[in-house]
């Protein structure tokens, strides 16, 4: 593995590690949020337990040491001792005098939270208060608990999490740095055969045209045309190839007129319809611009019209359209058309998109060219899809965005 993908496996890993932890801290939070509220309420509930059992008090001298009591009898007013400032609650005394009945609230005094509750008893105005201190400290004790536990939990969770992801992503990363390495290779021993392919094409090319009677030799000029443009085209597609196996390159996309691509690609496939006695058409709309690699656009037709080919009865027809944001090329075929049921799945690698004809002697078939088409297209944005016509055969349908 080199310097780059391990880089890469330890940028994943710590991202998988981070999202890890990120799904801990979440947890831990909502853990957090549940356990704090339940200690609140079950404090506040046992406030209320003890205001409640507190209910017969009437005297500052029975009122048990957690409770602050204040009464009000018509020879004068009696408090706890000790009682800090804001309490009693005044406008709740006054309030039960005038007009008897019962009045809970919450009162600060002293800096602390205190639960009341102010009614009549055998004829006084009893208030009792419940200091609120304690389970306030509590809860702040557990808050501070949660939050070290939570910090102790993220940071082991962390660690784990990029130990197991660096374990996990291991075998994915050495499968993806062969495969490079495999593209790489392939496209480095392909490149030089392709070379001199090319160089001796355009020297046998001048070889020819320069030969006393070889200038008259249109077929053959034409022909060796083919060879030097089918050569050039071969070179770049292993360039593309080497660009779209490894996500760090990138193919500088440029304005490429699809139909005049599609024309070219139809004539360079005329040799071998012909062979098979079938016909191209092509029908092309003028300025049919898209935005793309031209070399990659164009395997995407070859891979599309040696498809139609493979399976066409007598003729392939190319039609390239436009609309105000869209391009649409479709290659349609007369042939026996895609299987009952597969059509959605004629875009997966190593896919039978068609069904095998009785006395088929052609190449066989490795399901790669439709998927091949879907992830050009995938590259450049657009969508494809493969479709029985009501007229009879198969077309795909590729819709690209439309440079303007």
């Amino acid at each position: 593995m080199s310097r780059a993908d391990d880089r890469e496996l330890r940028s994943a890993s710590l991202r998988l590690a981070a999202q890890f932890a990120v799904i801990i801290v979440g947890l831990f939070v909502a853990l957090g949020v549940v356990v704090y509220s339940v200690v609140a309420a079950g404090q506040v509930e046992a406030a209320r337990r003890a205001l409640s059992d507190a209910s017969m008090v009437d005297s500052t001298h029975d009122a048990p040491r957690d409770l602050l009591v204040t009464v009000v009898t018509p020879q004068g007013r009696d408090s706890s001792p000790n009682m800090p400032a804001g309490l009693p609650d005044e406008a709740a005394l006054d309030q039960v005098a005038r007009e008897g009945g019962s009045v809970s609230g919450t009162v600060e005094a002293g800096g602390q939270r205190y639960l009341t509750v102010t009614d009549v008893r055998h004829g006084k105005v009893v208030q009792i208060a419940y200091g609120l201190g304690e389970q306030q400290e509590e809860l702040s004790r557990l808050v501070l608990a949660l939050v070290i536990s939570g910090l102790i939990a993220t940071i082991a969770a962390a660690g784990i999490g990029l130990v197991l992801a660096r374990r996990s992503i291991r075998p994915l990363a050495d499968a993806l740095a062969l495969q490079r390495r495999f593209v790489a290779d392939a496209g480095h021993e392909l490149r030089t055969p392709l070379t001199l392919l090319s160089t001796r094409a355009q020297l046998l090319r001048r070889h020819v045209v320069s030969a006393p009677g070889g200038a008259s030799d249109d077929e053959v000029r034409s022909g060796l045309d083919e060879i030097v443009d089918d050569s050039r085209a071969l070179t770049e597609i292993v360039q593309d190839l080497l660009t779209a196996a490894d996500p760090r390159q990138t193919a500088e996309s440029e304005g490429v007129d699809l139909g005049a691509l599609a024309a070219t690609v139809a004539r360079s496939a005329e040799g071998r319809a012909a062979d098979r006695g079938l016909s191209i058409a092509v029908e092309a709309q003028p300025d049919a611009l898209v935005t793309g690699t031209p070399v990659s656009l164009r395997r995407m037709i070859v891979a599309l019209v040696d498809n139609a080919l493979d399976h066409a009865a007598s003729e392939v027809r190319l039609t390239v359209s436009a609309s105000q944001d869209r391009v649409v090329l479709s290659v349609h075929d007369d042939g026996p058309g895609f299987s009952a049921g597969v059509a959605d799945g004629a875009f997966e690698r190593f896919a039978t998109a068609r069904a095998a004809q009785p006395g088929d002697d052609r190449a066989r078939h490795y399901g790669l060219g439709l998927a091949l088409v879907a992830e050009v297209v995938s590259r450049h944005h657009g969508t494809v899809e493969a479709t029985n016509p009501s007229g009879g055969g198969a077309a795909v349908t590729v819709r690209l965005p439309r440079r303007h």
